[in-house]
């Protein structure tokens, strides 16, 4: 368990390396129990997951939960679509971000708090191609400073 009651089953790595990420948002996330016993215990997918706003609901789609393994005929499919708990105002300020400025919504974390499945979600801007070269080269320059540290620290 992290801060709080916090654990985090999962992040979306390749969300933070695609887009410029603002806006985080909390939220909760509608499940049926086979769901939450293989999240606990399997952790979930959220490299493909996007959000999607429809009649003033959201959902998220491509979220890979594993079937439980001790589950019987009430296995649901492992890619359905999510109804995510959010309120109204919420909802139509994110949908008129999304229509007006270009924006996207991702799922950027999937955690337990004090026992109840939270998703966090992000407004994202896609990143062009030098954006994510900049960002392999700062990772690159900060990878060989933490080794010549390292380095330099055990002689």
């Amino acid at each position: 368990m992290g801060e709080k009651g916090i654990k985090i089953i999962t992040t979306n790595k390749k969300a933070h390396f695609n887009y410029f990420l603002s806006d985080f948002i909390e939220c909760g996330i509608s499940l049926s129990g086979t769901e939450i016993k293989s999240l606990r215990t399997n952790g979930c997918s959220l490299s493909d997951a996007y959000v999607i706003i429809r009649n003033y609901e959201a959902f998220v789609l491509n979220m890979h939960i594993s079937p439980y393994k001790q589950g019987t005929i009430y296995n649901l499919d492992p890619v359905r679509n999510r109804k995510l708990l959010l309120h109204k105002k919420e909802i139509i300020k994110l949908d008129y971000k999304v229509n007006q400025g270009g924006y996207t919504l991702v799922p950027t974390k999937v955690y337990l708090k004090n026992g109840k499945c939270k998703v966090e979600i992000a407004l994202a801007k896609g990143k062009k191609l030098y954006d994510k070269r900049e960002d392999i080269k700062n990772r690159d320059i900060k990878k060989d400073i933490d080794m010549n540290i390292k380095n330099h620290n055990d002689y």
